[in-house]
């Protein structure tokens, strides 16, 4: 990515974070980032394919899809709890996944780009290539369950999630991710 692509998407999570989707505009952002609004549409078209650039960014799903098929397929649950809770940042200072679920939760638009990503793009290739029966409701459940973590860790702040440590959580996540995942369907 661009130094100048870079900086614009750095500017948009930003202004996603702070003021969700309906809030931010390309003006707004292109002024954050210190270039022409001019340029962010020439480089991203509008806010819709702004808002999935910084999707992407945040979740990486290249990087994201390899590390969690790389190693041993009854780990897959562990290294998904570790990679999500390493996303999300710590509960001080979440990182910009947070703020992109607050946009999805106030924005139909927003929503529906987190859904398609975490279902297509992130969890949807993951149980895809497991060859498993059922992958777009493993990758569905899978998304729920983490989306619910970091809502009731990060923004509703129940005390016992924020307490505990990533590992802790990830002991916890980890067998319920692995059995949606790789776990034989319910008859």
């Amino acid at each position: 990515m661009s130094n100048t692509r870079g900086q614009i998407v750095a500017a948009a999570a930003a202004s996603f974070t702070s003021l969700g989707y309906e809030g931010t505009s390309m003006r707004q952002v292109a002024a954050a980032a210190g270039v022409d609004p001019a340029l962010v549409r020439r480089f991203f078209g509008g806010k819709e394919q702004l808002f999935r650039a910084v999707v992407a960014s945040v979740f990486q799903p290249e990087e994201a899809v390899a590390l969690l098929l790389d190693g041993p397929r009854g780990r897959l649950g562990e290294r998904l709890a570790g990679y999500v809770l390493g996303v999300l940042g710590e509960v001080e200072r979440p990182g910009p996944l947070l703020g992109l679920l607050r946009s999805a939760a106030t924005s139909e638009p927003a929503a529906a780009l987190v859904r398609e990503f975490l279902a297509e793009e992130l969890l949807g290739r993951v149980t895809r290539s497991l060859g498993m029966d059922h992958p777009e409701l493993r990758a569905g459940l899978a998304a729920a369950h983490l989306v619910g973590l970091a809502v009731a860790r990060y923004a509703v702040r129940v005390d016992t999630l924020v307490s505990a440590g990533p590992d802790e959580l990830t002991a916890w996540l980890a067998p319920a991710l692995q059995r949606y995942l790789t776990g034989k369907a319910p008859q």
